[in-house]
């Protein structure tokens, strides 16, 4: 089962321990990516060597591939992709928003033609519900509407209604003890629609509450306006996840306000195009002028591949589209993440995160190294 303990706070600020079937993940912590039971170019032992203890991976993708029976055969996800970590499943519903072309929904679930076969499939709480436990996902996600950006107040209240009455099925189709279910807060952009998606969800009552529907198209001014108006209000002894969101500056904005839980694919997507991640921000390693730079990508950084290699040799691999170079530029990108996340909560401990908070600013605002 899972328990979530807040051991101290600074203002909104949260530092707790997330117990997951006697798996200790100390928060606020960072979630990699892993789609398809991947996360791309890393083995999952590289990514416990960086110190996650906890993955995403994607119902939809993986009830088309490999299936559901596939995974089965193998005692779970855990066994098919060799991770001894926590694993918490999307349910699905963030396919509705990013297939809207290939979907049709109706109150009994979403129709949708196939990515990859055009042929048909259909998902609803209940069959979410019993893939994830299929899958033996440590936690698992209500089915649920995420609602597009921009959309008009009637459009994201009908959204949100929907997902209500989902959360219900889906609550009600479980049939693990075990199975952690979080539910899902909606509402776009408008501070009284979450107000009744979040009082909803209580009143269902789950193990964790997620905030939906942000990080799709909204600027980061509305997405912390959101935050700062129902983070406070979500369930003190519960954690908080802020799910797709994002880049340092979304977490650490996002963290100011409450939130404990995150997940993204930023750190290795940004990656694999040349969009490293460092203290004084992004560096983009298409750029010309590091043709025949010698330095690493971050001086400070610990990171394999800072410690061995050159901005001019990345260059190089990015240049021939050579796979070497998606490798260690994911591994530089995803140990910034997680040395960000013990960060923040080192600076939690010793009562300095408003220290943390201006010092990632200002160095952000300091290109020298550039």
């Amino acid at each position: 089962m899972i328990k979530f303990t807040v051991k101290n706070t600074n203002k909104k600020v949260r530092k707790g321990v997330l117990n997951i079937n006697n798996n200790i993940i100390d928060t606020p912590c960072f979630m990699p990516v892993a789609t398809a039971a991947t996360v791309k170019t890393m083995t999952t032992s590289e990514i416990k060597n960086f110190g996650y203890k906890i993955i995403l991976a994607n119902t939809f993708h993986l009830m088309l591939r490999p299936g559901v029976e596939i995974i089965s055969k193998h005692g779970g996800i855990h066994n098919f992709m060799k991770w001894d970590g926590s694993i918490i499943t999307d349910s699905g519903g963030y396919q509705v928003f990013s297939l809207s072309k290939l979907r049709k929904i109706s109150e009994k679930g979403v129709d949708f033609i196939s990515p990859i076969d055009g042929a048909k499939v259909f998902l609803d709480p209940k069959k979410s519900i019993s893939l994830q436990e299929q899958f033996n996902s440590d936690i698992i996600m209500q089915f649920d509407e995420c609602t597009p950006y921009p959309a008009d107040k009637k459009t994201a209240e009908s959204s949100l209604d929907l997902s209500l009455i989902w959360g219900e099925k889906s609550k009600a189709s479980l049939t693990k003890e075990k199975s952690n279910l979080f539910g899902i807060v909606q509402g776009g952009i408008y501070d009284d629609l979450r107000d009744k998606s979040l009082d909803g969800l209580i009143n269902i009552g789950f193990d964790g509450y997620a905030i939906g529907g942000l990080s799709v198209g909204e600027t980061s001014e509305e997405r912390n306006k959101v935050l700062d108006n129902i983070t406070h209000k979500m369930p003190k002894d519960k954690p908080r996840y802020l799910m797709g969101v994002g880049t340092p500056e979304d977490i650490v904005e996002a963290v100011i306000r409450g939130v404990d839980m995150f997940d993204c694919v930023i750190p290795t997507r940004n990656a694999r195009t040349g969009f490293l991640y460092t203290k004084n921000g992004i560096l983009k390693l298409r750029n010309s002028r590091y043709k025949d730079d010698l330095s690493p990508i971050d001086k400070d950084c610990q990171c394999y591949t800072c410690k061995n290699y050159s901005r001019s040799y990345l260059k190089h691999l990015d240049n021939c589209k050579e796979i070497l170079g998606l490798r260690l530029n994911t591994i530089h990108n995803l140990y910034y993440y997680h040395n960000l996340m013990e960060q923040i909560r080192e600076s939690l401990t010793l009562n300095k995160f408003d220290d943390f908070v201006k010092n990632f600013y200002q160095l952000r605002n300091n290109k020298d190294n550039y």
